[in-house]
Parts: structure tokens; sequence; C-alpha cells
């Protein structure tokens, strides 16, 4: 049995291999930090609609990997974190507001966080014109790098194109298994909240049907805000759908299945694409334990869903500690995807980056902290997500992407998500069809 010094050297050894929102402060309006520490802003949703889709999970995981590595000496084991929270509010212009107060009043070393694209997009631009560093832990659209080559923005996520065209790939693979008939022969939709994310998620749906010669025989958008999507509903009626493909927050998407089942629409498959559709705890309360079975998500891998067999040495253990960390924090319930974006994605930062940033280029300035993600190389397996991390280098398309990052495909069977695809990450082989006694399904 192994004593507290092997144990605390074995975790500080899974934090170098991992490599990778607001409470509200209680101390003074602006924090002081120590010298030789790194401040560190968080920037998420803590209020409004996005709070509940997923922003607040991810600043949960955050604030637990800045505990972890405070508690184990700080970065590099000698620089702790000051960490200093803004609340975006689910709204643009206060995304934007509280940002400029984290760096410019509060005087933050790094902004961290961001779980809307719509927040993301126009906040990348104008960070990484002041030469200021961000580092994207959830938003996921692609437009925050597509041909703006940031010098200062990073993100460890996968995109939300990616998203789109893992989700048809999956119906593709089991359509003649489970549909009974080709792939080309079904009727597809997509429906999509109208910001970046909604658009770049159905982009990815639209591209990939194409590419396999599929029939989409709607596709549609709405707005997030929406009081009444009756009148998508009746389209989707008059489409008659095989699969629906639906990206959407949380208020809206409880709005849409309430409508749905009242407007008599029935479908196959029902695929959604992270927010609002991984946040199981929260969708069962919103329409019903019982109305989720068979439900999809298309989204980062829950760190703790994950075969430990793929992962590389200690990696697992961390997600361990993830966990535990949750329970004593946090409660019971789901840990949704977002909480291991938050822990994971801010980790890469933090274990991999800074400590690199500081011992070869002498410090924590934007220009060291950039230089040192250009050249981290995580390999696959090599963070709780099950992907590694390499992010695409300056003059290219997606500057500051990781490549090397992936969704999976989870679908709700027995009351839980598991993993159903890639069939190489898969749990459990999917049903893919809604159950006879979801009210969504076609008989």
């Amino acid at each position: 049995m192994m004593g507290r010094p092997m144990l605390r050297r074995l975790a500080l050894a899974c934090a170098a291999l991992m490599l990778a929102g607001a409470v509200w402060l209680t101390g003074p309006a602006t924090a002081q930090a120590p010298a030789g520490s790194i401040k560190i802003g968080l920037l998420y949703d803590h209020t409004g609609p996005f709070a509940e889709g997923g922003s607040l999970n991810s600043w949960r995981g955050a604030k637990m990997i800045i505990d972890y590595v405070n508690e184990h000496g700080g970065v590099a084991g000698k620089y702790k974190i000051v960490q200093v929270d803004g609340d975006s509010q689910s709204k643009g212009d206060i995304a934007l507001n509280e940002a400029e107060r984290l760096l410019n009043v509060e005087k933050v070393d790094v902004l961290a966080g961001i779980y809307s694209s719509a927040h993301a997009v126009p906040l990348a631009e104008r960070v990484d014109k002041e030469h200021r560093l961000l580092w994207i832990t959830t938003a996921i659209s692609s437009k925050v790098f597509d041909g703006r080559d940031l010098q200062y923005v990073f993100r460890p996520q996968p995109t939300g194109d990616q998203v789109g065209k893992l989700s048809v790939q999956y119906i593709a693979d089991y359509a003649q298994e489970k549909f009974g008939k080709p792939a080309r022969d079904l009727r597809l939709a997509i429906i999509y909240e109208d910001g970046p994310y909604g658009t770049d998620v159905s982009s990815g749906n639209e591209a990939k049907a194409k590419e396999l010669g599929l029939n989409v025989v709607l596709k549609e958008a709405y707005s997030a805000q929406a009081p009444d999507l009756s009148s998508l509903v009746t389209k989707l009626r008059a489409a008659r759908p095989d699969v629906l493909f639906h990206t959407g927050y949380n208020p809206d998407i409880a709005l849409f299945l309430r409508q749905a089942e009242e407007g008599g629409l029935r479908v196959r498959a029902y695929l959604g694409h992270g927010a609002g559709h991984s946040q199981l705890d929260k969708l069962k309360g919103n329409i019903g334990a019982d109305r989720v079975e068979g439900f999809h998500t298309v989204d980062p891998a829950a760190g703790q869903l994950l075969d430990p067999k793929g992962l590389r040495p200690g990696v697992w253990a961390m997600t361990q500690e993830m966990v535990r960390r949750y329970r004593t924090e946090f409660g019971e319930g789901e840990l949704a995807p977002h909480v291991s974006m938050g822990f994971n994605n801010l980790g890469v930062l933090l274990t991999d980056v800074l400590p690199r940033a500081i011992q070869k280029y002498g410090g924590w300035s934007p220009d060291a902290i950039a230089r040192a993600a250009r050249e981290t190389d995580i390999p696959d397996g090599g963070t709780i997500m099950g992907y590694g991390v390499k992010f695409y280098p300056q003059g290219h398309r997606f500057a500051g992407q990781n490549e090397r990052a992936f969704p999976v495909v989870d679908q709700v069977i027995g009351g839980r998500f598991q993993i159903v695809y890639p069939k190489s990450l898969a749990q459990v082989k999917p049903a893919v069809l809604l159950p006879r006694s979801s009210p969504l399904a076609l008989q």
C-alpha cells in the first residue's frame, strides 16, 4: 500500500501527463495577486439560459483543476493561481464588458472559459488585437478561428462542424442495421439555433449528408429566444423526417420538445448536439425522466465514461480525481461532459503550457504562453477526454485550434448516457432508434 509521499508524487505525475464560471467573489471587487502568482480570469455564464445549458458545469470543472494545481504547489510546483470570476449572464454585450473588466481592471494574465460561441467569435478577435491571451475551454464554433490567423487565442475543444459531421456519419453507419434501409433512403431534418454555434454544427450536418449522398428534407434555423416554436413543428411534420438533428441551448430545447410532443411530431431517431442536450439531469427535469430514453447528444466525451485502457498511464487517475472532487463539492448526480471540458481543457494550460512558458520562455506573458502553446504535443489518450492536443500553427486556416480533438456520440440507455460511437470508443452497442415508449417515437 502506497504512503502519502508516493501518492503525492503520483498525483503530480498524473497532472503532468494529463497536459488538460462564475461563483461570486466573496472578497473585494478587485482581487490582489500576490507576487509570483498567476491571475486567471474565468469568464462563464452563471446566470441566464446558458448557465444550465453547460456553462456552470464548465466553470465547475475549471475551478476544480485550479484548486488541484494550487493544492500541489501551483503551476510548475511554485506559482499559485489567483482565480477571478466573471459572469457573462448569457448576454453578448455583458460578455464583452466582463472581458474588458477582467483584462484591464482586474489585470488578469489569461482570460479563460467562454461557453457560448456567440460570445467567443467577437471576443477572440478583440482580445487577439490587444495582444492578450484567450484560452477557450468550451465554445465550439469554427468561426472563432476560420481564416483569422489569431496569434493569442487557443482552444483544445473540437469544432462545431466536427460535431455535426459525426452525428450524420453515425446514422449512415447504422442505417441498414437499425432502420432496415440504406442511408440514402432515410429522410433527414436539421433544425438549429441561428447563432454561430447552431449554424456551425448544422453546416457540419449538411456537409456530411451531401458528401454521403443523403436526403435532407428540411434545414431550418430558429432564434434561441423564440417564445413559440410551433410553426417549426408544423414544418417538420410536413417534411416527415426519419431522423431529426437538433442543435440548441437549453430553454429552447425544452420548448421545442414540449411543442413537438403536443403537435404530434414523430421521428425514428433524435440527435442533439451538446449544450442543453448534454445536461441530462436538467433535461429530465424539464421534460420528464421518462421522455429522454433513446435521445442522443454529440459532444466531447465525459471523461468518466471512457475506457481507462485507452488512456495513457496516469490519465485515469486524473479522471478519478475530477469525479471525487465533483462529488465532494457539488454532490451526486450527472457529471455532464461540460465538467470534463472545464477540468481538462483548462488543465492543458495549467499543467502543460504554463510550465513550459515559465521554464523555457521566462514567464507568462502572452507571447511566452503563445510560444509554449504552439509547442504542445500531447498524444491521443493523453488527456481525460481521450484526445491529444496539437494546435494548428500560425498561417494555418484554423491557427490556434486543436487538430487532435474529437467528439463522441452518447445515447441515453437505461436512463443514463453511454458512449455509442465511434465504435472504437463505444461502451455499448447503440439502440439508435427511439423506444416505442417515447412520446416522439414513430411507431
